[in-house]
């Protein structure tokens, strides 16, 4: 994508006829629209709205797969919002690059963001040729499994404590009528749970050999070979869950009509949203309880180049209330993320936000796969372990083969 040529363009065309809007409205665009999301949302859109400034919300739904070219084709096309949301990483980088998207050193020098955004990689993302483009808003993680306490209780067995237990628990599970693990059909959710099962079980180094390093014969390994052998544990464990988006199916384990799911801790969300307490109504075990490992990707927002005085006033006010201790604490809460701050006070954080912040703390952290793989060999794993998850014929060691092509043309 070309988008350098477009800058000029835009300055011509984001300039609002005087009087036609109200200069502290500002539009913010992002792709949260589930129960959980949609509350945590709220608190930035309230924590805002209480310096005088009004949010207008430009929630798209279908996720970030969706939303990311409707953003940047306004962008691109000359109809910028106030502020979008993008993942942490090079998401936005052409934006940048093109002369689309605010510099906010300013703002980060005067309220002294190195210091205060733990871990440094999070500003270091936001952060193109020395300049701060985005204020990152939290840190999020795949690698969690979400237990429901009822679930087992109905099954007669107890709440397992790693991954082992909980597929010797899935017969019990099976026998009273509940799926042991819920997996959504669309093709991101199988091969991020396949993710998660690598470092659980192969640990971060075999993890990093294979989608930073590219290591083709690690991939087609012994190491790599038990963590096909647990993807079809999970496989056969899903059987029957019938639901597509991940809070559908999170919402089974809710609901008790599923044992566990593995997902990301935005889940927790939606957890807090039917009004269940962890370690009460449900429970979670980061890294499958097997190796308490996270990965600190997570989300920012970026703000486009306006010209209208006001807007570009409430653009800043927006930065500094994003990064606001008292705004990172409600958000956070609510997302089931963790804050970027790490100077916070989390006397209210349950017990699954305190194991992440143990773990953060020790140093424990990966980077993740949209990171470190490219878009289309991020697609080619995607479809690899949609079809695995779909089709049981497909055996282990033939998806471990396709595996092993796709990391050694990876880029």
């Amino acid at each position: 994508m070309k988008l350098r040529s477009l800058a000029g363009a835009l300055a011509a065309t984001v300039v609002l006829p005087f009087g036609l809007a109200q200069a502290t409205d500002l539009e913010v665009t992002h792709w949260w629209t589930s129960g959980g999301e949609a509350a945590a949302v709220a608190e930035l859109a309230k924590a805002f709205d209480a310096t005088g400034n009004k949010w207008v919300d430009g929630a798209i739904a279908g996720s970030g797969g969706t939303a990311r070219p409707i953003m940047i084709s306004r962008i691109t096309g000359g109809d910028p919002m106030g502020a979008t949301q993008f993942n942490h990483g090079r998401q936005a980088e052409e934006l940048v690059e093109a002369g689309l998207m605010r510099d906010l050193t300013d703002v980060a020098t005067r309220e002294n963001w190195k210091e205060i955004v733990k871990p440094a990689s999070l500003l270091d993302s936001c952060t193109i040729e020395g300049k701060i483009y985005c204020a990152p808003v939290n840190i999020h993680s795949w690698q969690w499994l979400w237990l429901s306490n009822a679930a087992f209780k109905q099954a007669g067995v107890p709440v397992p404590k790693n991954w082992d237990e909980f597929v010797a628990a899935g017969p019990a599970l099976e026998k009273a009528g509940i799926i042991p693990l819920a997996v959504g059909g669309q093709p991101w959710q199988a091969a991020g749970a396949f993710d998660v099962l690598m470092v659980a079980i192969a640990g971060k180094d075999v993890f990093e050999q294979v989608f930073a390093k590219k290591d083709e014969e690690v991939a087609a390994g012994p190491e790599i070979a038990k963590v096909f052998k647990a993807a079809d544990d999970a496989r056969r464990l899903s059987k029957g869950t019938n639901v597509q988006d991940w809070n559908q199916a999170t919402n089974l384990v809710i609901t008790g009509k599923a044992g566990g799911q593995i997902m990301g801790d935005w889940a927790q969300g939606e957890f807090q949203v039917a009004g269940q307490k962890a370690g009460v109504d449900y429970t979670c075990l980061p890294g499958l309880g097997v190796n308490e490992v996270i990965s600190t990707g997570g989300d920012a927002f970026y703000f486009p180049l306006l010209e209208d005085e006001e807007k570009s006033k409430a653009q800043e006010v927006l930065a500094s209330t994003l990064l606001n201790p008292k705004t990172q604490v409600a958000f956070n809460l609510k997302k089931g993320s963790l804050p970027v701050r790490g100077d916070v006070d989390l006397a209210t954080a349950n017990d699954c936000m305190k194991k992440g912040l143990e773990i953060l703390a020790k140093g424990n952290v990966i980077q993740g796969t949209d990171q470190l793989l490219s878009a289309d060999s991020q697609k080619q794993k995607e479809d690899l372990f949609s079809e695995f998850f779909a089709n049981p014929s497909m055996t282990p060691e033939d998806a471990q083969k396709r595996f092993a092509e796709i990391i050694a043309a990876a880029d």
